[in-house]
Order: structure tokens, then C-alpha cells, then sequence
């Protein structure tokens, strides 16, 4: 048994992050400053997509997002419930209703037909996540959405650096989010953005991450003095400092190395499971690469006598910090208060009720895999049913 705790996530951070952060930390900004710019550039390069909004974190994106798309009081929103709260919270922020599509059972990403189901004449969006870093089913989603005449919002919280068909996450929904969390693809701390191509959305981003406010002179509605500012809408103090900028740009010179690293470690994951019985695997979907932003597996409780709270609780023990991602949305009390029951979602339910996050990031040495790898084969097998 290992005597190190090893979490199911942590962050890379070299020499050349910790220099940068310093560079900006002797300069004369320390927020709103240039390297805000520059992290932004190197985002549009990196996604393909015409704009880019830095914000404070990823939730602030997602509501940055539902403000952008005009949601507002009794819209629906259609997204699921396989994701963390922010993803639907947002919606309700901006006084929107969440409603949650089923997942498909094989790749753990909503279910096109159910979103096609779930549709009413007051849905205004539609926000798939990519949950795992796993691009969602994009051509049928955007199909839909052309159909219905509905916005696409991605969340992209997991996927930076993921590709669907040959392009990148960024820019084939209207806006894409992304969320820049200690154990995201990158990290800036905490931190956020919204990359899209269309002008309109960039312009609403850009007041409602700074108060709503302007002092560009083409929008100005009077120009009394250099000193002028004026408020157009109700925005938030939702900037991005140029500290987790600079962190933010650095990291995203590492983004392919760190992607690599995923992918190497879930195709050992992959190859390790893949048939063992009592454990189920992700299935990818064609034509699409993941981020892998997180492994998950289903403990086939058919073929095992515990579920799988058992199975977690042993490899906590052996200092493996599986997790649970997620918890579906509904089912937490402020949900429950609103209205939601349990139900909703039935593969996302069974889903929930089988599946354990192994750790996966990229400063984990292939030693560390083959441990969580034997560990869990060991726990399988000495709880199978025979």
C-alpha cells in the first residue's frame, strides 16, 4: 500500500509559470492589463474561434453565457444532468429554467433524442457538456438547434483541447465555455472564458465580465469628458486578474503535452479493463478525441456482491482518491425545492449509482497507474459474484 495520497486530480506548474506569474507581479498591471490580451490571443489561436472573454472563473463563463444568449425569465434551458451544479445554476441566475436531458448510456453525454423530447415553445438554449473532456454528439445537437430555431451553449468546462470531426471545442455552438480550475486541462488558480465567433455575443461578454460598464467612445451615448464612463447594462466584477493570466498563457504553451499525458494514461486504463469483468469502460465516440479532463468506470453491480460505495471506501484506503463526478443535479435539496424529483434522468440515475472517478492528470507516473490499475482488479476480484 502506497503511503502517499494520490487525488484523482492535481495541477502541472513548472518554472515558466512561476516565472511568469513573477514577470507580472513586478509590472506595473496587476489586473486588466495586457496579459489579459495576450492569454486571449493565445486562447483564439488555440480554438480556432473569432473571440475569446477571460473571466474570473468557469461558472462566470457559463453565466456570462445565459446573459449573452438573452435567457431570461420563463426560458428553458435544456443540459445535463451529468455535469456540476454551475452548468443549470447559471440558467437560473439569469431567472431561466434548467430542464435536464438523459444521457446516452455508452458515452455518459446527453442524448440528442431526449433533447428533442424535452422541447417546448419556451426552450431558448440548449447546453450539451463535454462531460469528461468527451465531445458530445455535436452534428445531431446543432441539427436540433437550427430546427427549433435554439441557441447552442457548450460546456466546455472539460474539453479544452478535445476535437470533434477534426475541429477543436471552441467554436461549433454558438459560445463554448471553459473553466480553468486546478484540475482542469489548465490552470489559471481559478478562472474562466468564453470563446465564439459571433461579434454580438463578444460585445454583451464584455460589459457583463466589467459592471456593464463602457468608456469606448463608438458606444458612448454622450461623451461629456476623457474621464467618462457610462453603465449600459447590470454586469458583474467578474475580471480576470493578469496574475492568472499570465499562469493562464503559460499553461496553454503546455496544453498538447498535457493532453498527451491524459491520453496515454486512459488508454492504459482502456487496456487494462477493457473485458475485465465487473468493470464497465467509457465508450468513445466516432470521429471525436477527448480531453479526458477525468476517467470514470462503472462498478458492474450485476457481477459484484457490494455496490459501490464499498468499493470506494477500499480504495480511499489504499490512498486512491476515486471520486464520484457527479452527483446528478436534480437530486440535490435546493433542486428538490424547485420542483425537481428523482426520476428525471433514468440512465444518469443508473449511472450515479455505478460509477467511481480514477485519478488521471498528467504529473501521474505510469507507476502510479499501474497501482489504482491492480488495486481496483484485486477489490473486483475478490467481491465477484461466482
Amino acid at each position: 500500500m502506497r503511503e502517499d495520497f494520490l487525488p484523482y486530480g492535481r495541477q502541472w506548474l513548472d518554472d515558466d509559470d512561476i516565472d511568469a506569474v513573477i514577470e507580472v507581479l513586478k509590472s506595473d498591471y496587476l489586473t486588466t492589463g495586457p496579459a489579459i490580451d495576450k492569454f486571449e490571443e493565445k486562447l483564439k489561436e488555440i480554438t480556432g474561434a473569432k473571440y475569446a472573454v477571460a473571466l474570473s472563473n468557469g461558472t462566470a463563463a457559463l453565466h456570462g453565457a445565459c446573459f449573452a444568449a438573452g435567457i431570461g425569465k420563463g426560458d428553458e434551458v435544456i443540459t445535463s444532468p451529468m455535469t456540476f451544479a454551475a452548468t443549470s445554476n447559471a440558467v437560473l441566475y439569469c431567472g431561466g429554467k434548467p430542464v435536464f436531458a438523459d444521457i446516452c448510456p455508452d458515452t455518459y453525454n446527453i442524448n440528442p433524442e431526449d433533447i428533442k423530447r424535452k422541447i417546448t415553445d419556451k426552450t431558448k438554449a440548449i447546453i450539451p457538456v463535454h462531460y469528461t473532456g468527451q465531445p458530445c454528439d455535436m452534428d445531431e445537437i446543432i441539427k436540433i438547434a437550427e430546427e427549433y430555431n435554439l441557441f447552442v451553449i457548450e460546456d466546455g468546462a472539460h474539453a479544452l483541447g478535445a476535437s470533434y470531426k477534426g475541429r477543436k471545442i471552441g467554436t461549433i455552438g454558438d459560445m463554448t465555455t471553459f473553466s480553468f480550475h486546478p484540475v482542469k486541462p489548465i490552470t489559471t488558480g481559478e478562472g474562466g472564458a468564453v470563446t465564439t465567433n459571433n461579434e454580438d455575443f463578444y460585445e454583451k461578454l464584455m460589459l457583463f465580465r466589467s459592471h456593464g460598464i463602457t468608456r469606448d467612445k463608438n458606444k458612448l451615448l454622450n461623451d461629456d469628458a476623457a474621464w467618462y464612463y457610462e453603465q449600459h447594462v447590470l454586469g458583474y466584477n467578474y475580471r480576470m486578474t493578469d496574475i492568472q493570466a499570465a499562469l493562464g498563457y503559460s499553461q496553454l504553451d503546455k496544453l498538447d503535452f498535457f493532453i498527451e499525458k491524459r491520453r496515454k494514461y486512459a488508454k492504459m486504463y482502456d487496456d487494462a479493463f477493457r473485458g475485465f469483468e465487473g468493470v464497465v469502460i467509457p465508450k468513445q465516440l466516432d470521429n471525436s478525441l477527448s480531453g479526458w479532463h477525468i476517467y470514470v468506470i462503472q462498478i458492474d453491480t450485476d457481477k459484484i456482491r457490494p455496490d459501490k460505495r464499498v468499493i470506494f471506501d477500499e480504495l480511499r484506503i489504499r490512498n486512491i482518491g476515486v471520486n464520484v463526478h457527479y452527483i446528478p443535479v436534480y437530486y440535490h435539496p435546493y433542486y428538490q425545492k424547485l420542483g425537481y424529483k428523482k426520476g428525471l434522468c433514468p440512465q444518469a440515475e443508473r449511472l450515479y449509482d455505478r460509477m467511481l472517478t480514477l485519478p488521471l492528470f498528467p504529473k501521474m507516473t505510469k507507476e502510479d497507474i499501474m497501482y489504482v490499475i491492480r488495486s481496483v482488479k484485486e477489490l473486483i476480484e475478490s467481491y465477484r459474484l461466482r
